[in-house]
């Protein structure tokens, strides 16, 4: 959908701005993680946020977009972290009863885009391809662990509060792919398992996203 602005001075009328708001869900994959850990359960994302839409030609299909945005992210493992007097252990979970483990995480973000698009000041329905580079930082980081009786979960500092990576938004109209590739890992370096296998883990995720005026 199209923001229209009307310039007394502009005969056409044709200043517009597009896709200034959006929300996202999607499914977060977890790349470089050794092989005995295993994802369970839905590893979802949760995104909200505002981007300015900043036209580079006079036709205002091309633009650069930059924004502000809140995000959601909870990966789940067989992973179990535990808070203890020497630091944070992971260990494969052997608890009876378990049911999940995970990480969560609660992030401002900020995304900055190179757009295109095939709209006009009169097209609400148009293909587009939205690509660039998302900075987000992560002000809430916890594990989680719960099993049948027990439940525990802490603040982990683990986590890494800085996340960064590429992102690539295209599609038609309503229906629009969001994917999203980390360039750092979500832990700090020299994180391992209990047995002394390193724990590293980056995130691919892939969902839809929705953008609205």
């Amino acid at each position: 959908m199209q923001a229209q602005v009307y310039d007394a001075n502009d005969l056409k009328g044709t200043k517009y701005v597009e896709d200034q708001f959006y929300i996202a869900a999607g499914y977060n994959f977890l790349l470089d993680k050794p092989d005995i850990v295993v994802q369970r359960s839905l590893s979802y994302n949760l995104q909200a946020g505002f981007i300015k839409d900043l036209p580079l030609n006079a036709r205002r299909n091309f633009a650069l977009g930059i924004g502000l945005g809140y995000g959601v992210n909870s990966y789940y493992t067989n992973v179990e972290a535990q808070e203890t007097a020497e630091g944070v252990v992971y260990a494969l979970s052997n608890r009876e009863g378990f049911r999940r483990s995970n990480i969560e995480t609660h992030a401002l973000e900020l995304p900055f885009e190179l757009r295109w698009r095939t709209s006009t000041a009169t097209e609400y329905k148009f293909w587009r391809v939205y690509a660039g580079f998302k900075l987000a930082y992560a002000f809430v980081k916890r594990s989680k662990i719960v099993s049948d009786g027990f439940v525990n979960g802490f603040d982990n500092s683990d986590i890494q509060n800085l996340q960064y990576g590429l992102m690539l938004n295209f599609g038609f109209n309503t229906w629009n792919i969001h994917a999203y590739y980390a360039l750092n890992p979500l832990l700090e370096d020299n994180v391992s398992l209990s047995n002394g296998t390193p724990f590293e883990m980056r995130t691919l995720r892939v969902g839809l996203i929705f953008y609205i005026l």
